[in-house]
């Protein structure tokens, strides 16, 4: 880590930066991101799933909330990153180390593309009094990252009017109701699960999530989508032009961005990334609101309320089998953390129609157990033993404790993702 560290510290000197900034995030302001967005686990070796670097020429800071103190003070040890615990006592924000730490006249690099709008302009804010100057073209992790994984560009598919309950077409003449209301020329949708519901399309290019790396631009008339075509085949191609979606190459959303004049831009500055909106032209208007489809995709349909019965119930059936095998296999035969917790999979699995977890299953003993968000890895994966569990059992929105049964249910947020079921 401390190779990482210097190799980033030559290019920011190169680059004239006082300081990086790191986040953990992709172009589109994913819950969950895929390994090619991972910047900030490489360089500073935690694995947790929030978090944010911040590099100068002699300190670095990684800021993280209290689901993750224990986890990063045990990973970030000697990686040449200190621990700052967000909401403790004395400890600034990376907004108040920035005003504390850059040099009057400074400049503050990060990749604009892994910054939403808001926050980009906080930091903007925040540094304004020291005419701090913010890089945001600077992808340098990316450049000292030898065999960085690939942009993933899983296939896509389309999913039918039967399991999603209302075609694309109408939610697309839905959505320029919506602008007009607002007065919009343009709508730019960045983020993937809007985009994948509006369409009615699912992938897989991040680990529990059905999505599409993607982004949209939206008019009265047309509709562009940004999009890797390695990624669909004929029949989806076909099913987005019936739908008169024109396909650009992925990359290419933000020079498009650079020809908007004199329209204004409908999007959501907290999920828009900091390069988009500041590659608009400023004669443009931005109508700073949530996405329509944020909302519009909430309200299920009779189609999608019938379909998440369903798979509550098929979820329900691999739960019970878990449950049951459990109770009769705990002391007879060897289990561990994580060899319970594929089992689990494995039952929902079989269930008809599943696609996979929407969560990674926390399977916990012991003091891992104490762990926030713990996920077991073949260093910590502990032997499951008939003693010690507290056994916790769901009765109407009640959680009652049964702290001397010998049975043991990890602790699960997984659900079963049905072929059958829209996740939104």
């Amino acid at each position: 880590m401390n190779e990482r560290l210097e190799k980033l510290r030559k290019l920011m000197k190169e680059r004239h930066l006082d300081a990086y900034l790191v986040p953990t995030s992709d172009f589109h302001e994913s819950e969950y991101v895929g390994e090619y967005f991972k910047c900030r686990k490489f360089l500073t070796g935690f694995t947790g799933s929030a978090g944010t670097a911040v590099v100068t020429a002699d300190d670095a800071g990684m800021w993280t909330d209290g689901r993750y103190f224990v986890q990063a003070a045990k990973q970030l040890k000697d990686s040449g990153f200190t621990l700052q615990k967000m909401g403790q006592e004395g400890v600034p924000s990376i907004n108040e180390y920035l005003q504390k730490v850059m040099p009057e006249g400074g400049k503050l690099g990060f990749d604009g593309r892994v910054i939403n709008n808001q926050m980009g302009e906080g930091l903007q804010e925040a540094l304004e009094d020291k005419h701090v100057t913010i890089s945001y073209e600077e992808d340098l992790v990316g450049e000292i990252w030898e065999n960085r994984p690939a942009l993933s560009a899983e296939p896509v598919w389309v999913l039918e009017e039967k399991y999603a309950g209302k075609s694309a077409a109408q939610k697309i003449e839905d959505l320029r109701g919506e602008m007009k209301k607002l007065h919009a020329d343009v709508h730019v949708l960045t983020t993937v699960d809007d985009i994948v519901w509006l369409l009615n399309i699912r992938g897989n290019d991040v680990p529990c999530n059905p999505i599409v790396l993607s982004y949209a631009v939206v008019t009265m008339d047309q509709f562009y989508l940004f999009i890797n075509e390695k990624t669909l085949d004929e029949e989806v191609k076909a099913y987005l032009t019936g739908l008169g979606v024109t396909l650009k190459p992925y990359n290419d959303i933000y020079e498009m961005i650079k020809t908007l004049k004199n329209v204004k831009v409908l999007l959501e500055t907290g999920k828009t990334n900091y390069a988009i909106v500041n590659n608009l032209d400023s004669t443009c208007k931005i109508v700073d609101k949530m996405n329509p489809t944020a909302l519009a995709k909430s309200i299920k349909n009779p189609v999608e309320i019938e379909n998440e019965k369903k798979a509550h119930i098929k979820d329900g059936v691999a739960m019970t089998k878990f449950i049951y095998w459990l109770k009769k296999n705990i002391g007879k035969i060897p289990m561990t953390e994580i060899s319970v917790s594929d089992y689990l999979e494995q039952l929902r699995r079989e269930q008809e129609g599943n696609l996979g977890l929407s969560f990674d299953t926390i399977s916990a003993y012991q003091a891992n157990a104490a762990m926030c968000h713990y996920s077991a890895t073949p260093e910590s994966d502990t032997q499951l033993k008939p003693e010690g569990y507290i056994w916790w059992i769901p009765v109407v929105s009640i959680m009652k404790v049964l702290p001397i049964s010998p049975e043991l249910l990890p602790w699960d947020r997984s659900q079963t993702r049905n072929g059958n079921i829209s996740p939104w």
